[in-house]
């Protein structure tokens, strides 16, 4: 392992793309996405997906050079398209229209669709958070569950993510993946030869595995069993079926070159709480934390973050030897 600070890791990720046909500003979008979740300890949605960003958009898979159109048919609602291009600066182009308009409007819903992976689904809530909104937020992805008895994956993972502004602390931030681990931990053990805990996830035919690649052959176990699955299948509504978007099934892997861009969805839902209780909407907000932290041994969704990062901040982080060469390498043409 190399430590290597965020800046050193944020250079290197956007000279990657330059040279994998993606344009300057969305490769400053992807690495601040990328850096930003080894930051904040989760390395399966950082450099680990550097090497199929950059081979998906050398292919075409993704659209390296997109520029995502955004379009407002009501006034508290705004589409974007991301023309199979990725997440990233789509997202942010909706959030950072959705923050313009909450003020007026109160609650504004924001659909980006012909998408790619959106990373840590905790970070655009967050960012929300901080300009004082509450933000929920829900992506499909390439199916990696199962309906509940079913023996085929259809849905993504589906992740939901939470945020809301405490006034004087960090935000609360609820990030949440309905299998019960992400998928990208099965495959970045799966890229390290490790094995993955007893009911993450079965092979190909339903068994469960402790092999992370047969695990990448079959599926996620939901959390929550049938819970889980039925919040995925909203999740599949919500983010693809009123973006017009792939749902999982029909969408093609985030790990590989080949086949079709995936073109899946997001689906934002911003709030100002301003709208709602004016300064009550912070107090009640304030009382409900200040009850959890009474209480011992708590921790809030998402704390731990907080301190990864500014350890990270402080120290850089730690990149696995083979994956910085593999990097490297295309980052040299």
């Amino acid at each position: 392992m190399a430590v290597r600070t965020l800046d050193d890791l944020h250079d290197l990720t956007c000279r990657v793309l330059a040279n994998s046909n993606t344009a300057p500003e969305n490769a400053k979008a992807v690495a601040d996405a990328l850096v930003a979740a080894e930051a904040d300890g989760m390395p399966s949605h950082g450099m680990s997906r550097l090497v199929a960003y950059a081979g998906q958009a050398a292919s075409g898979k993704v659209n390296g050079r997109a520029a995502p159109v955004l379009t407002q048919p009501k006034p508290s609602v705004i589409q974007v398209d991301a023309c199979s291009g990725f997440a990233y600066p789509a997202m942010n182009m909706g959030l950072e229209k959705a923050a313009e308009v909450a003020p007026d409007a109160g609650v504004v819903a924001i659909g980006v669709g012909n998408s790619h992976h959106s990373g840590v689904a905790g970070h655009p809530v967050e960012a929300m958070a901080r300009r004082g909104l509450i933000a929920l937020f829900v992506c499909n992805g390439p199916a990696g569950l199962a309906p509940w008895g079913g023996n085929r994956a259809l849905y993504g993972t589906n992740p939901i993510a939470f945020a809301c502004p405490v006034e004087g602390r960090e935000p609360l931030v609820i990030d949440l993946s309905l299998s019960k681990v992400a998928r990208g931990k099965v495959k970045l053990a799966a890229d390290r030869g490790e094995p993955i805990p007893e009911g993450w996830a079965v092979d190909a035919e339903g068994q469960p595995t402790t092999e992370a690649a047969a695990g990448m052959a079959g599926w996620m176990v939901p959390a929550g069993d049938a819970k889980g699955a039925a919040l995925a299948m909203m999740v599949e509504l919500l983010a693809a079926g009123l973006t017009g978007s792939s749902f999982g099934y029909e969408a093609s892997s985030f790990f590989t070159t080949e086949g079709e861009p995936p073109n899946v969805g997001q689906f934002f839902v911003v709030f100002d709480p301003a709208a709602f209780g004016g300064p009550v909407a912070a107090e009640r907000i304030a009382t409900l934390i200040g009850a959890i932290d009474a209480q011992p041994d708590t921790r809030l969704p998402g704390a731990r973050r907080f301190d990864l990062r500014a350890k990270a901040k402080a120290d850089g982080v730690e990149v696995g030897d083979g994956l910085l060469g593999e990097l490297e390498t295309l980052a040299r043409g």
